[in-house]
């Protein structure tokens, strides 16, 4: 009987309009189809950045292939293009929690849909609070609340601090980018959890996540998994 005038009163209420083009959206979901359909799915990820790789290349990129300590797994199930671009965007620097609300989606439907266990713990990549009170909010922090509340999973989005404002990556070549990061995350207290993942929007170099990591393995962390929404093509 409750279900029945629940139902009753969602279909009454009119249909949610798609964020990007403002036509029909469904109700789970407040991207139309046709926008949707314009996402690129990360096909043929690296396991260890979640660069995309040739579908005849090896199961990991050469740059991980030299590295060691890095993620257990990094999930990213798009690539970075115009339309997610746009709701990415609008989410981080106008505001746009419904477009947050969309990337959270998009990105628990992947996760849902996996057979692995999942973390016990999740972890926002943190925001200096200088770029915090520019920007009003952690985007990341947006994106693992819903994943956390939907997936059953604790949220600790104190337990990493950024200690100081770094450049963005993606201007530096990979020996700046390691010095660039050094130092500037601390753990806070202990963690009790094995398994853990990080959360962030866009995945561009994978150095900030790296560098995570081996925070979190150094804190005693047997298994680092980093999710996010996207991942920026290798130029």
């Amino acid at each position: 009987m409750i279900n029945k005038c629940i139902n009753s009163i969602l279909s009454a209420l009119p249909a949610p309009s798609c964020v990007l083009c403002g036509t029909g959206a469904t109700r789970e979901m407040a991207l139309c189809p046709d926008c949707r359909d314009d996402l690129h799915p990360n096909h043929h990820p690296c396991p260890h950045c979640a660069a995309p790789l040739p579908a005849a290349a090896a199961s990991v990129c050469g740059e991980c292939a030299g590295l060691a300590g890095g993620a257990d797994r990094v999930f990213a199930p798009y690539l970075y293009d115009q339309t997610l671009g746009r709701l990415i965007n609008r989410f981080k620097f106008h505001s746009g929690f419904d477009c947050g609300g969309v990337l959270a989606r998009l990105l628990e439907a992947h996760i849902a849909a996996r057979s692995d266990p999942l973390p016990q713990l999740l972890i926002p990549v943190p925001l200096h609070p200088k770029r915090l009170r520019e920007r009003g909010f952690n985007q990341a922090l947006e994106l693992a609340r819903p994943l956390a509340r939907r997936l059953a999973i604790p949220l600790d989005p104190q337990r990493i601090e950024r200690l100081r404002p770094t450049p963005p990556q993606s201007r530096l070549d990979a020996p700046r980018r390691r010095a660039n990061l050094r130092g500037a995350f601390r753990m806070r207290g202990a963690l009790t959890a094995n398994h853990v993942a990080l959360i962030d929007d866009v995945i561009t170099t994978g150095s900030t996540l790296r560098e995570l990591t081996r925070l979190l393995r150094r804190a005693g962390v047997e298994r680092v998994e980093c999710w996010a929404v996207a991942r920026t093509p290798r130029r």
